[in-house]
């Protein structure tokens, strides 16, 4: 996110948490980062039409919903370690059991 011009406490905030990233690797003290991200499955309503020459596939704006599911991530940035894990839910126990 770009912070409004004029907002020179969210900056400030902002350089704090990243100023944690340029920290030493402390094993007592790891960063962790985590995020997650609900996604939509969806499947082709139509077959494509195959490319021709000159002319690109074409693929119908219909689709068929085939439900959701949750990408959780967390990362160590100072290790170079990532986890996901992707769920049919995303609920409390999802996110604690990342790893």
């Amino acid at each position: 996110m770009i912070p409004p011009l004029s907002d020179g406490n969210f900056v400030a905030h902002m350089e704090m948490v990243l100023d944690v990233y340029k920290q030493p690797y402390d094993p007592l003290y790891p960063v962790v980062c985590m995020d997650e991200s609900p996604k939509q499955l969806i499947a082709e309503a139509r077959k494509p039409v195959p490319a021709k020459p000159g002319q690109l596939a074409r693929y119908d704006y219909e689709y068929s919903r085939r439900g959701t599911c949750n990408i959780f991530i967390a990362n160590e940035p100072l290790v170079g370690k990532r986890m996901v894990r992707v769920t049919s839910s995303r609920k409390r126990y999802d996110w604690v059991n990342i790893s």
